[in-house]
């Protein structure tokens, strides 16, 4: 693949690339490999086990179309996740187009989102992680404007959009970050605070990798975080979000909600970076409320077992104060 100077991200440095342990039906790649998706469907499944995953690394636009119809077909009237992993190839355009190969994979040519749109319909989600995804938004948007005037009924109306950032906006390009980081906050949250815990030196990375993976069983150190998280980000999103938002993002699709979810923690680890994630429906901004600092607290209060935990296989985790510290906090 040639470089090209107009890339989603010029690397000065080496930079990690995440395998993110997290999950989808329609997944586009550059640059990642297949192992990169084994480990991303992992993490879709854990939110839709019966979904039916589809993934094209590099593809043609012939394909994108094949893939996006047949899944629109599959899944008649639910809803289709469409995820864009766009590093290593140019920025979207000036007109929100993303990038693909021709039929004989000579060159890139552009794929408009209005493409997507009448291939997929409603109802969708889309994740698009690459520099200046702002640039794709906004032309979905200027979609909705040009749709609604000409019809009562437009096709973007249960279409949601989450980008990695602006219209102008660049990936952290530290080493300190995953390459992937995006998609890594939206699918391992906790593994990505815990990377931050590490910049921090408060926690080893040997010990990130070793955190047990029980997430349901609220007796070990992941399951008790997760449920802390989960509260913590419902809260932050009740007291923020107008109430009809709030009921269609995170009360009526699980997939929607664990991703808004993970959005909210999402934009609070990447403006750490100077790096402004965006969403269609828009979300007041969250990164600032006081909740993220309870979070910090109980997350850092709990990982100080797990050195403990790992040396020790017999000794038990000790849950956490925070529910209780919450209740009487009145």
């Amino acid at each position: 693949m040639q470089w090209n100077a107009n890339a989603d991200c010029i690397k000065l440095i080496p930079s990690k690339v995440s395998h993110c342990p997290n999950f989808f039906p329609v997944v586009l790649s550059n640059w990642f490999t297949a192992g990169w998706f084994e480990a991303l469907l992992a993490q879709y499944e854990r939110w839709q086990p019966r979904a039916r995953y589809k993934h094209q690394l590099d593809p043609t636009v012939e394909e994108v179309k094949k893939l996006c119809l047949g899944c629109r077909k599959n899944a008649k009237s639910e809803r289709v996740l469409f995820h864009y992993n766009g590093h290593g190839v140019p920025k979207p355009t000036a007109n929100g187009e993303i990038w693909v190969f021709n039929k004989s994979y000579t060159q890139y040519i552009p794929l408009p989102v209005s493409d997507l749109d009448s291939w997929l319909r409603t109802p969708s989600i889309y994740v698009f992680d690459c520099s200046a995804a702002g640039m794709i938004v906004k032309a979905f948007i200027e979609r909705q404007d040009w749709s609604s005037s000409r019809s009562a009924g437009s096709s973007i109306k249960d279409c949601i959009l989450l980008a990695a950032c602006g219209a102008h906006g660049t990936l952290p390009q530290s080493a300190e970050f995953p390459a992937d980081v995006f998609t890594s906050c939206l699918t391992t949250p906790i593994n990505m605070f815990c990377g931050i815990s590490l910049l921090r030196d408060t926690i080893d990375q040997f010990l990130i990798d070793r955190i047990p993976d029980r997430q349901n069983d609220r007796k070990t150190l992941l399951g008790e975080l997760n449920w802390i998280f989960t509260a913590v980000n419902y809260t932050i999103a009740w007291n923020v979000l107008p109430h009809d938002l709030f009921q269609r993002l995170f009360r009526q699709d699980l997939l929607v909600a664990s991703l808004f979810r993970n959005f909210l923690l999402t934009e609070w680890i990447m403006r750490s970076a100077n790096c402004s994630p965006i969403s269609y429906p828009v979300l007041p901004s969250t990164h600032q409320h006081h909740m993220w600092d309870a979070w910090d607290m109980a997350a850092e209060i709990c990982l100080s077992q797990l050195s403990s935990l790992i040396e020790e296989p017999n000794v038990e985790f000790q849950p956490s104060l925070f529910f209780t510290e919450q209740l009487t906090a009145f």
